[in-house]
């Protein structure tokens, strides 16, 4: 992270979010029953994303179906095509997905390095902050009549990550992790 906040190195935590077709209640408090329209839930829209960790400039694949490693490598390439000057770095959770020979492999001829976070520890993936607020912007407390409105919604979110809600991406996306290193047990 020293080199990436210096310049000499690009960080982008990466993860995926399948973001479901159904209700996401925000907040619901009444004395009264009250019907809420929602669907079913059997749609997903998927998006594999990485995030530069400094710039915060956001790099997607999304598709209806599955994240799989053919999705992963085309990130990869998609990071790539930035021809960036300094050597990048993914952070990534152990999906097996991800962890594959095929996905070690194009990595490699791209000249990329893959840094595996531990298992079960999505505090420490910056891209899980970016989840959240996607979640909060575009689902919880929203009816979208169809699948289409839906999936147009969160792309939209997703494209506004340098414009629109920069601001609160920017105190949301800090480089502060919580450490237990002081801890006594």
């Amino acid at each position: 992270m020293e080199e990436a906040l210096a310049g000499r190195r690009a960080v982008f935590f990466v993860d995926a979010a399948h973001f479901v077709f159904g209700a996401f209640i925000g907040m619901l408090w009444c004395f009264t029953r009250r019907w809420i329209k929602s669907r079913s839930g059997r749609q997903r829209f998927n998006v594999l994303g990485a995030i530069n960790a400094v710039s915060h400039q956001l790099v997607t694949v999304t598709n209806t179906t599955y994240i799989n490693a053919e999705s992963v490598c085309e990130l990869l390439a998609k990071i790539a095509e930035l021809k960036l000057a300094v050597p990048v770095t993914l952070v990534l959770d152990n999906a097996r997905y991800q962890r594959c020979a095929v996905v070690a492999g194009v990595a490699d001829s791209l000249n990329i390095e893959m840094l595996y976070l531990p298992s079960y520890s999505p505090n420490l993936n910056l891209i899980e902050r970016l989840w959240k607020c996607v979640k909060k912007q575009c689902l919880y407390s929203k009816y979208y009549p169809d699948f289409e409105a839906f999936r147009t919604s969160i792309s939209e979110c997703l494209a506004q990550t340098q414009t629109t809600h920069k601001a609160a991406l920017d105190s949301l996306l800090t480089l502060k992790f919580q450490s237990f290193a002081h801890l006594k047990l």
